[in-house]
């Protein structure tokens, strides 16, 4: 009996053993995706928002007890908590980026998990273990700010006369990473003025704007100024050189002072030439009137600016339409410190000469002549062109000639019945000119 209790016992002990071998051991494991998340720079103040996974990546179940960040500008929403997780399943949850300051901020995402277990032993009884997983978080916290370039730097007017003016473009250009509002922009002389700029203006980043400025020197010297911009950019107050000239008026001169055209025949013209030469400083001749429509000026398109030390050259045309003598004077107005400077004119119209040729000859000594024909040509020996038919009489004077032109006439004899004889000998006439 002893030994049959002892067998009976040494077997219920194997069987527990063999029981408690037979129960499994399951695995779960938590993962997040990505493993890293990088923010990049965010303007303080504001956010930006990622999405990150947490899985289980094992093969039981397990429970999201846990989620936790580190770094100063970091925030996790989306899930609540606790969360059961499935094997293979998933869930998404939201990281949010503040940065509250300038600079770098780095930081971690903790998930952490708690997974049923069974263990064996001499009762059964229920246990669980612990998994964290970890992704890392990286950002920068910067500030936007607004800057002005200015093109040119600064501003050459050179020189120019009191009085007058010129204008120069000038460019503003927001070179910084946020909008910039311009409020003011004054000058520290009066000899300087803007023009085109309508104030306040925005720019954006990137944007340029294009103003002139206009340099007005009311007295001889030189000038030199600065137009501050004033603005809510980083550099709130930008200022811009300028400088200019104010040297004393040129001088213009015209030579010769008078023009004589002497004697012009009415209806004919006759054209004669003259100088206009600037000195000391640039000049701009604007414009150029006559006393009289009888001379007329070409030569110069006007306006036009002549360079100190430089000549133009011009004529003037006289056209008298009737005879007589005419004065009139040129006024060549500029902004020279002389201006007007005039030239004299002066001309007479003549009535045109009226030329003739007379011509007499022998009567023909043949019987039957009822008349004569003269004949003309302007070449020596012909061709001749027959001028007139004379019934009776031995003279005739053609009033048809040109000045200047050289004649050559012969005359035949004519009887009733048209017959004409030979040509006389060839008698030559020089017109004079006029």
């Amino acid at each position: 009996m002893t030994g049959s209790r002892f067998v009976q016992h040494r077997y219920f002990f194997l069987l527990a053993v063999a029981l408690t071998l037979l129960v499994p051991h399951t695995q779960a494991q938590i993962a997040i995706t990505p493993c890293s998340m990088a923010f990049g720079n965010v303007q303080v103040g504001n956010s930006q928002t990622q999405t990150i996974s947490i899985s289980n990546v094992g093969s039981s179940s397990l429970s999201v007890s846990q989620i936790s960040v580190g770094g100063t500008g970091y925030a996790v929403t989306g899930l609540a908590l606790p969360y059961t997780l499935s094997p293979g399943q998933s869930v998404s949850v939201s990281v949010t980026f503040t940065p509250p300051a300038t600079g770098t901020d780095n930081g971690t995402l903790s998930a952490s998990t708690s997974m049923p277990s069974a263990r064996g032993s001499k009762k059964w009884r229920s246990t669980s273990t612990t998994a964290t997983a970890t992704a890392v978080l990286s950002g920068a916290g910067i500030t936007l700010t607004g800057q002005i370039a200015p093109s040119p730097q600064s501003l050459s007017f050179g020189s120019i006369p009191p009085g007058a003016s010129q204008t120069l473009t000038e460019t503003l250009t927001n070179t910084g990473t946020a909008s910039v509002s311009i409020s003011q922009a004054s000058m520290s002389s009066g000899s300087f003025a803007v023009s085109g700029l309508s104030l306040p203006a925005s720019l954006a980043a990137g944007q340029s704007l294009t103003f002139g400025v206009v340099f007005s020197p009311m007295v001889s010297g030189s000038a030199s100024g600065t137009m501050a911009i004033l603005s809510n950019a980083s550099d709130s107050q930008l200022n811009i050189g300028l400088s200019g000239t104010a040297a004393p008026p040129g001088q213009l001169s015209v030579t010769p002072t008078a023009l004589s055209f002497g004697n012009v025949t009415d209806g004919s013209s006759a054209v004669l030439s003259g100088t206009l030469t600037a000195s000391g400083s640039s000049v701009t001749l604007s414009s150029v009137t006559s006393t009289s429509t009888e001379f007329v000026l070409s030569g110069i398109s006007l306006p036009t600016t002549l360079a100190a030390g430089q000549s133009i050259p011009f004529t003037v045309t006289f056209l008298p339409q009737v005879s007589g003598t005419t004065t009139a004077t040129f006024s060549f107005v500029s902004n020279a410190g002389n201006s007007p400077v005039t030239e004299s004119l002066t001309g007479s119209g003549v009535a045109p000469v009226q030329h003739s040729v007379s011509l007499s000859w022998m009567a023909s000594t043949s019987t039957g002549i009822v008349g004569y024909n003269v004949y003309r040509g302007t070449v020596s020996g012909g061709p001749y062109a027959r001028v007139t038919s004379l019934d009776s009489g031995v003279t005739f004077t053609d009033s048809t000639v040109s000045a200047g032109q050289t004649y050559y006439y012969v005359v035949t004899a004519m009887d009733s019945t048209g017959t004409e004889s030979l040509h006389s000998n060839q008698a030559q006439a020089v017109v004079p000119s006029p």
